[in-house]
């Protein structure tokens, strides 16, 4: 076992998650692909980001790893151990130890508890430790996340958004977990407040060696603080490895239309504004072959019949594309 390997603190192999819905009367279920055999592996101290459309599957993602929801298929390890077949304690603790810090601080606060009770709740509710101590860490807490003594009695309201999602991201720290999985946590915010949240987010991480998953859809967000990214498409990854490989030269077509409307300060860097014609196509009807060929410009006749697999480079980068292997995307040769 390699050292990364050691490190490894949180690991999926191909998850799935297929929702039964209505079609209407006289018509048999249909069957929802939110995630269809995604793998990934994150370490402790480094931050995986998962990217892609609406629709793409990252929030399932998310609800499956923090045992929200349980996967249709497939396995989760968290420090070697399968969440999905842990019972009593062992759950109760894996529980503690992922947490999730949510999309909107407005609405993931209780309006009408003040901030105090809301970061204790979780002490309250899994651990033994006495009122005095579960003040003292929430003040603790609160002083890491930039927050002052004083607003410990103050109630949500009284707070601005980044006021709010620095109080959210406290609260995710409570019960002292090794994983942290952030849905979208900047996306709710001015630009000017998500730099300050994102670099909280980074000190955080330095200090207490945590894992993230990061999940966005802004990939300027994501080339600031991913060690890696993985761009997913209709339930599937179509693009997985270290961020600078995929932000310097991005192999998958999606990838790189992705990137294209991503600004760039650096004239080098930008990529000509890339239109995908069509909509992202419906998890309940996929197409078959590649699910993006119908929006690929270098899409031919087995693109259209045959799925591809995940191939790795010499770089360390997984892409899903026929053309790659065979050699047809043209600016791979520029």
């Amino acid at each position: 076992m390699t050292a990364s390997e050691k490190n490894i603190v949180l690991q999926g192999s191909e998850l799935k998650q297929h929702y039964e819905v209505s079609q209407g009367p006289f018509k048999p279920k249909g069957v929802v692909k939110a995630l269809d055999g995604v793998d990934f592996k994150v370490e402790a101290g480094k931050t995986l980001a998962v990217v892609g459309e609406s629709g793409c599957g990252k929030s399932t993602l998310a609800r499956q790893l923090t045992m929200i929801e349980t996967p249709t298929a497939g396995r989760i390890e968290f420090n070697g151990k399968n969440l999905l077949t842990l019972t009593g304690e062992d759950k109760k603790e894996a529980r503690e130890r992922i947490q999730i810090i949510f999309q909107n601080p407005y609405g993931s606060l209780n309006p009408r508890k003040k901030i105090g009770q809301i970061l204790e709740e979780p002490l309250v509710i899994n651990s033994e430790m006495n009122p005095a101590s579960r003040k003292e860490r929430a003040l603790y807490l609160l002083e890491k996340v930039g927050l002052k003594h004083e607003h410990y009695d103050r109630y949500p309201h009284m707070f601005s958004g980044g006021q709010r999602q620095r109080i959210a991201i406290a609260r995710g720290l409570m019960m002292n977990p090794k994983v942290v999985v952030a849905d979208e946590p900047v996306s709710a915010l001015d630009v000017s407040v998500q730099a300050q949240v994102l670099n909280l987010m980074m000190d955080i991480q330095k200090e207490f060696g945590l894992a993230y998953i990061f999940i966005s859809h802004d990939l300027s967000v994501v080339e600031h603080i991913a060690d890696e990214v993985m761009v997913m498409y209709l339930g599937r990854v179509v693009e997985q490895g270290p961020t600078h490989e995929i932000f310097s030269q991005p192999k998958h077509p999606y990838t790189r239309a992705l990137l294209s409307s991503t600004p760039r300060i650096n004239p080098e860097q930008r990529i000509e504004k890339i239109r995908l014609p069509g909509e992202l196509p419906s998890p309940m009807n996929p197409p078959l072959g590649c699910a993006f060929h119908g929006r690929c410009q270098y899409a031919n006749d087995r693109c259209k019949h045959a799925t591809p697999e995940l191939v790795e480079d010499d770089k360390g980068t997984l892409i899903r594309c026929f053309g790659y292997d065979e050699g047809r995307l043209d600016y791979l040769n520029e």
